[in-house]
């Protein structure tokens, strides 16, 4: 019978007595990373009911798939709990809806209402400046790719302040029968020629910033903060936020959830989250 060298007898034994002393901390870490939702993916999976409680991925085939109790136990830990100011009373309502066994509400990660807010740092003209691009999905060939659908800078909207009222300044009614002569005085050194322009004129920044970007004016440096935000749920809106931090309520949860009554109610979230308000 062989007999094993006395070196690895005792690397073994020092192996052996370091995991039974990190076994306790390697759970509880371990419990984490599951609870944790990582990935988006993945939120769109626990949210459906599409992944087991270890993170192990169903598929329509399997018996729990999008599984009712599964989801009810699921989603609520989907919410952020320590920091977000949601509603108790409508996060359980908003559970009983989309988890209703007669009528379920799912989230389609290729189809739904939903895009991203990227917060992010560009030089402009030489200066550092924060601005906001809004992307969404489209098709792209037998795939997906993200577009650029919406921006906001301030550096942009402080060129743009149309007045009203009595403030507003005007071209003449009769300015045609002069030729439009009235236009030289009009547009000389103007700083805010949008009030010569239609009531229902709006800036298009992102026409804006891509002709910045075009001439070198603009470069992109870095993206500081993400948050998605869903219209997909009938009657309610939602974003979700990646909080890094220790513990089992971390990773990409929910960070607000408002009723919306109506589809004017839905358009002015909209307006607000795109600075239109």
């Amino acid at each position: 019978m062989r007999t094993l060298p006395f070196a690895f007898l005792t690397l073994l034994s020092f192996h052996v007595s370091v995991s039974q002393g990190l076994t306790d901390d390697m759970k509880a870490t371990e419990d984490q990373l599951r609870a944790s939702t990582k990935q988006i993916n993945q939120f769109f999976r626990r949210f459906n009911g599409e992944e087991d409680e270890n993170g192990k991925r169903y598929y329509p085939t399997h018996k729990r798939y999008r599984d009712a109790s599964l989801r009810k136990k699921y989603v609520p830990v989907l919410f952020d709990t320590q920091t977000s100011p949601i509603d108790q009373s409508v996060a359980k309502t908003f559970i009983k809806t989309i988890t209703d066994k007669k009528s379920p509400k799912f989230l389609d990660f290729h189809k739904d209402d939903w895009f991203v807010e990227v917060s992010a740092t560009f030089k402009y003209k030489g200066r550092s400046i924060s601005g906001t691009l809004y992307m969404q999905l489209q098709p792209q060939g037998k795939g997906y790719e993200w577009v650029i659908q919406d921006v906001a800078f301030s550096e942009f909207s402080k060129y743009f302040d149309k007045a009203s009222g009595k403030d507003k300044q005007f071209l003449h009614p009769m300015s045609h029968e002069l030729d439009f002569m009235t236009l030289r005085k009009a547009l000389d050194k103007q700083k805010h020629a949008e009030q010569y322009t239609l009531d229902s004129y709006e800036p298009d920044y992102l026409s804006i910033f891509l002709f910045e970007l075009n001439q070198g004016n603009l470069t992109f440096v870095s993206a500081k903060n993400t948050a998605f935000h869903f219209f997909a749920i009938d009657g309610y809106y939602f974003s979700i936020t990646n909080f890094n931090r220790p513990g089992y309520n971390s990773g990409w949860l929910i960070s607000s959830l408002v009723p919306l009554e109506n589809e004017d109610q839905k358009q002015q979230m909209k307006d607000y989250i795109y600075r239109k308000d």
